[in-house]
């Protein structure tokens, strides 16, 4: 991987006047939903501020020929804050005394989940401080069993994407046996030098290892993953730039693009000591997004609660594909008052909140997992999504999944906003056997019937 992933040079805003037909070459480029180089990203990150609106309308005009309207929505739910670690950002790291630590029973991942699932998720993200010793891979596994077990058939968790610390090949194959979906794993930033001031102890020190873990994960069978920066630790443009440079390496050398990269920004945490030299503002921060979609225009962007609503909204048009909602970063968090928090986040809006306001922007929610149940993984999915088949099949099952949280657990208002929209959701399937399918199945849904899906 060293040879190939090479950090991408930092590019400050031009001096000169910008050659306005070249900006078109890279759009257009873009637009036909090809991707671009990690240069060509570099370039547009280095445009002066008044490209943003024509690089926003091209993510969106890509997001929308691949990915449709549908939103995709999850909650992270956090087995323990044990953690061997000294990442200077993170609250999570060992030197913490202020911390309250803990270790989740499995009796209490059950109460987790079941919390979750009475909300209507359908999707968690696993979440670990690193501490081999306290929390092994066997307690990791049994976690993921218990996750599943929870609920009753209609009301359950249905897929668990997994963030854990970097491991060995044969752990990741234990995963991938455990039936997660996406492995999650982001480099923090990809600059040596920063990377190494900024973990001065613990596992994740090593940077080869932590860069490394995709491809033995890959090498293990894991077929989705999950790439990301934390944006504030460096230069935002080099850390993106490098981003799309490992995604890029790892479709090289495996045949496989990373599945979801995700776009954290910077905020604060309990007890950190992280400098602030590179903080992310708002409009840099939409820049970023919008070239993620523009040079990796077949991989979801993932937004966190982190962002405030009105970002967050704001970012549907621009590129993102999937957000956490209604989420706790502590372990035992939902439910209780907790001040064992990884960091603090800024939209606290309940799940209902969030569904209605995607549904009022004209996006559909979703909490659809059938891709996952029916084999559409890895590279499979990458080509049916750069063939426009996925967009169709995701209209469909987002509005299946919709309706059936609909029916359990939105408002008078959501549903009354749902019902306003089903047909004209419908009329974006195109016309024919998918369409007269996603009807039939939606038919069935709002009458009750459960995990429906194409």
């Amino acid at each position: 991987m060293s040879t190939i992933l090479r950090e991408q040079p930092l590019i400050n805003e031009p001096p000169y006047a910008v050659d306005k037909r070249r900006v078109e070459e890279i759009l257009a480029k873009a637009e036909a939903c090809v991707g671009l180089s990690a240069e060509q990203a570099a370039e547009l990150l280095a445009l002066p501020a008044h490209f943003d609106e024509q690089l926003f309308a091209s993510a969106k005009r890509v997001k929308q020929k691949l990915y449709g309207a549908r939103l995709v929505l999850f909650a992270p739910l956090y087995i323990s804050n044990l953690c061997t670690n000294s990442c200077l950002y993170c609250s999570f790291r060992q030197e913490n005394t202020l911390l309250t630590r803990r270790k989740l029973s499995q009796a209490e991942i059950a109460e987790q989940a079941n919390f979750l699932i009475n909300m209507g998720h359908k999707r968690v993200l696993l979440e670990a401080g690193e501490d081999p010793t306290a929390v092994p891979l066997g307690y990791v596994l049994e976690s993921i069993h218990t996750i599943y077990s929870a609920g009753s058939p209609g009301r359950e968790i249905r897929r668990v994407n997994v963030n854990i610390a970097a491991t060995a090949t044969e752990n990741y194959r234990k995963l991938r046996d455990a039936g997660i979906g996406t492995y999650q794993l982001f480099q923090e930033t990809y600059h040596q030098p920063t990377y190494r001031l900024l973990h001065p102890r613990g596992p994740k020190a090593d940077y080869g290892y932590h860069l490394t873990a995709m491809d033995r994960a890959i090498e293990a069978g894991i077929e989705d993953f999950g790439l990301g920066v934390l944006l504030g630790l460096y230069d935002y443009r080099q850390d993106t730039t490098s981003l799309i440079a490992h995604a890029h390496a790892l479709k090289s050398l495996h045949g496989i693009g990373p599945h979801t990269v995700s776009v954290p920004r910077l905020r604060p945490a309990s007890n950190t000591h992280c400098p602030d030299t590179y903080q992310v503002n708002d409009q840099q921060f939409a820049r970023v997004v919008a070239v993620l979609r523009l040079a990796l225009p077949l991989t979801g962007i993932i937004l966190s609660t982190r962002e405030a609503p009105a970002m967050r909204d704001f970012l549907l048009d621009v590129g993102v594909s999937q957000m956490s909602a209604a989420s706790s970063t502590a372990p035992g968090g939902y439910g209780k008052e907790s001040d064992s928090r990884q960091f603090e986040g800024i939209d606290h809006r309940s799940l209902e909140e969030v569904v209605g306001s995607i549904i009022r922007r004209g996006y559909v929610p979703s909490f659809c997992t059938g891709c996952y149940r029916k084999g559409r993984r890895g590279a499979g999915f990458m080509q049916l999504v750069a063939h426009g088949h996925i967009k169709d099949m995701c209209q469909a099952n987002a509005l299946l999944t919709l309706a059936e949280y609909v029916l359990q657990f939105a408002s008078p208002s959501t549903k009354e906003a749902a019902n306003e929209r089903w047909e004209s959701w419908l009329r974006a399937i195109p016309a024919g056997v998918m369409r007269d399918n996603a009807r039939e199945k939606l038919r069935l849904a709002l009458a009750g019937e459960g995990d429906v899906y194409v």
